[in-house]
Formats: C-alpha cells, sequence, structure tokens
C-alpha cells in the first residue's frame, strides 16, 4: 500500500468519525449553540457548525476517491486553523499529557493534510 493513500485513509476515517458521531448526539447541534453562538457568531453559529462538519465529510470523500484533493486540503487546513485559533490556542499545546485539548492534534493533521496534497514537496515541475 502507497503511504499517500494510507494518510487518505486515516485522514478520512478522521474526519468522518469526527463528523458523523456529532450527528447523530446532538454534538454539531451543541457546538453551534453552546459555543460558536456564544463567542459572537450568533445567530449562525448551527449554520457554522453544520458547515464545517459537512465539509468534513465531502473531503474525507474526496480524500478516499483521490480527487479535488488539494481544494479539500485546502478547505479543511482552513477551519483547522481557525480552530487552533478559536477553540485550541487557548488551551495550550497538548490534547492530553501537559494539558487537555491543545492544538497539537490539529498541528499534526495540518501537517498531514499539505504531505498528502503534496507528496513530491514543493518542487516546480
Amino acid at each position: 500500500m502507497n503511504g499517500n493513500l494510507l494518510l487518505r485513509t486515516a485522514v478520512a476515517i478522521i474526519l468522518l468519525t469526527h463528523s458523523v458521531f456529532g450527528m447523530f448526539n446532538n454534538g454539531i447541534n451543541d457546538f453551534g449553540n453552546l459555543y460558536l453562538n456564544q463567542i459572537g457568531f450568533a445567530p449562525f453559529g448551527v449554520f457554522l457548525a453544520w458547515s464545517i462538519k459537512l465539509s468534513h465529510v465531502v473531503a474525507a470523500i474526496l480524500l478516499l476517491s483521490n480527487k479535488y484533493v488539494k481544494p479539500a486540503g485546502f478547505v479543511t487546513i482552513l477551519i483547522l486553523i481557525m480552530g487552533i485559533i478559536l477553540v485550541h490556542f487557548q488551551e495550550g499545546w497538548f490534547v492530553v499529557g501537559g494539558g487537555r485539548n491543545g492544538a497539537e492534534y490539529n498541528f499534526l493533521l495540518i501537517i498531514v493534510l499539505i504531505v498528502i496534497m503534496y507528496p513530491n514537496g514543493f518542487k516546480k515541475k
């Protein structure tokens, strides 16, 4: 199995599980109402939360099908960066261990997405 396929599959699984469970346990609505609306996105918090999670589902499908990988990656990276800024930065670096809910996981996903998007580096053709 090639490394890029393995990374695309792993990120797709992460994006799907991070999104789909929230669709069925009210997590997306809670994130929109109880977090995004509270930090200034009202009345659009629920819409934004659903847009974020649906973009993750679309990105996962595109990564698995190896289609439009760069646009899917750019959108997902933008969302991950906003997650760092709005949610994780205030919690520090560590997800667990030295802290809780920090930015390290998003940072790793951003780097993996860049590797997926540019499997041969940033060489000019």
